[in-house]
């Protein structure tokens, strides 16, 4: 169907609702087919930026699927060159380094494209937490963000070998995913229950070196990051021992020790200490960004 056709079946199919539904019903329509409108837009704007700008002898393909809301036009309609399993393991290889530190590992033990409830993927973790729920939260959040941005399409994530905790589902929700820079209003601050929201620190908020720590706000919450050699980790500023802040505890190779207590803990092996410990935060480090997750319970907590 020709541009022009498609317009004007859009207007009359608009003229038709609000005959039935009336002028409310009307408005709303109007507004999906202006954020549609505008979704496209920009995605298609996006395209050709990209693609002007594409150094000699570059895929095409490559530097659109590059951009995640261009390669989430190209998921949507099917155009996409990897399939949903190629970009499950692209996300979970993303995530492997900071996975070690609470799980061991994860591996796909199974992906249902065809089920009832939607596009579910089952995942088995190697490795444990040694019971901790706030390692298992950041394991949580830390899958379910890096599979929502590469494959969206994804609707439930199913984990095997997850810390069992009598509040928590076995079916992990991945929540509707919506590229940062997409147009539009932004998605409201408020979180449902059981759900996180995620936040990208500047460069200055970065620890610099290798052995070095720094202190952010975030959301009103102060952490605690830590830098060691291959990989950067958040956790809340506060020990549970003493309940002191972090901030000015001493680096002694991979344990922190709290300048309160004394009490050490293991930065590498999500915060573990000999009698408490610490609230590892969910982090991403993707091309050049750093993001940081905020699930319900510790925005809920004490600074």
């Amino acid at each position: 169907m020709a541009g022009q056709e498609t317009g004007e079946r859009i207007g009359a199919l608009l003229d038709e609702l609000a005959q039935r539904a009336g002028p409310e019903a009307r408005d709303v329509a109007d507004e999906l087919v202006r954020c549609l409108m505008e979704f496209y837009g920009e995605g298609l704007a996006r395209a050709v930026r990209l693609l002007r700008s594409a150094p000699d002898g570059a895929d095409p393909l490559a530097v659109l699927t590059a951009d995640e809301l261009v390669g989430d036009l190209l998921i949507l309609h099917d155009l996409h060159p990897e399939d949903t399993a190629t970009r499950v393991g692209r996300a979970l290889d993303k995530v492997r380094p900071y996975l070690g530190s609470h799980a061991g590992d994860v591996e796909v033990a199974g992906l249902d494209l065809d089920a009832d409830d939607g596009p579910t993927l089952r995942l088995r973790l190697r490795g444990s937490c040694d019971g901790c729920p706030s390692s298992t939260q950041t394991v949580r959040w830390t899958i379910e963000e890096a599979v929502a941005r590469i494959a969206p399409e994804v609707a439930h994530i199913e984990v095997e070998g997850m810390t069992a905790e009598s509040a928590q589902p076995a079916l992990l929700q991945i929540l509707p995913h919506r590229p940062d820079d997409a147009p539009g209003e932004p998605a409201p601050t408020g979180e449902p229950d059981g759900t996180a929201r995620w936040y990208e620190l500047g460069p200055h908020a970065l620890p610099v070196g290798d052995g070095t720590t720094g202190v952010t706000e975030v959301a009103g919450r102060t952490l605690l990051l830590v830098r060691l050699p291959g990989q950067l980790y958040a956790y809340r500023d506060h020990c549970p021992l003493c309940a002191a802040g972090l901030a000015p505890a001493a680096l002694d190779g991979e344990l922190l020790r709290c300048a309160g207590c004394g009490a050490a803990f293991d930065v590498r092996r999500a915060g573990r200490g000999d009698q408490g410990h610490l609230d590892p935060v969910p982090l991403l480090a993707e091309g050049g960004s750093v993001r940081v997750a905020l699930p319900g319970e510790l925005l809920g907590a004490g600074p």
